[in-house]
């Protein structure tokens, strides 16, 4: 049996992913728990033995990215299936480095969610046909596996930002963070991936696809 933990905002999302999985008629799924924030999520995992980890990106305090990151650091080897309403192209390559094993949105038929909750408890990944070439042709370099492995998400989304060519201020308001701690995550950006300016990271940004 598959045991699942639902992390959603709203109840509704919830209530019917748990009943879509309680409904199925070949019965592979046992524990479901559900969580409406990062904190009532490690609270479940702390206390249950999961196999798949339904996560959503749009979350009260810490986002689903945020908390992709924690969930690596902690149960390397569960599978984290992101399941959201913004457009596969926004998020998934992002997604897969920070070690998801796939992305759906929620407006996916009922017969494809059961099979990508299936597919990634069985160490599979799952992804959309719109975003599967995208995601088989990405090959992560040397280069690639070290930088993710060094930075946080929030850090990875701070290149990412200015590499669209936002600047410190800009990247501070979108954040809701002040310039002081955006200056903060820049110096760490620098200094772990050994580069010297604002100019570098933005070519980063650009030559490992984070823009």
């Amino acid at each position: 049996m598959i045991n699942v933990l639902i992390t959603d905002d709203h109840p509704i999302v919830r209530q019917g992913l748990r009943e879509l999985l309680e409904d199925d008629k070949n019965r592979r799924f046992g524990v479901i728990e559900e969580a409406g924030n990062g904190k009532e999520m490690f609270e479940k995992l702390g206390r249950f033995d999961f196999d798949v980890v339904l996560l959503d990106i749009s979350l009260p305090g810490r986002n689903g990215l945020e908390l992709l990151e924690d969930i690596r650091r902690l149960k390397r080897k569960l599978p984290v299936l992101i399941i959201s309403t913004y457009p596969e192209e926004q998020y998934a390559l992002t997604i897969v480095k920070l070690g998801a094993s796939g992305y759906l949105k929620k407006t996916s038929t009922p017969e494809e969610i059961l099979n990508a909750v299936f597919k990634v408890s069985q160490g599979c990944k799952y992804f959309a046909n719109s975003i599967s070439d995208k995601i088989i042709d990405y090959c992560p370099s040397d280069k690639d596996k070290s930088y993710m492995e060094l930075l946080s998400a929030r850090e990875i989304e701070v290149i990412s930002l200015l590499g669209s060519g936002k600047t410190l201020s800009m990247i501070a308001n979108e954040l809701n963070l002040s310039p002081k701690t955006i200056s903060t995550y820049r110096a760490r950006i620098l200094l772990k991936l050994g580069l010297n300016t604002t100019a570098d990271i933005i070519k980063f940004a650009i030559t490992e696809g984070l823009v």
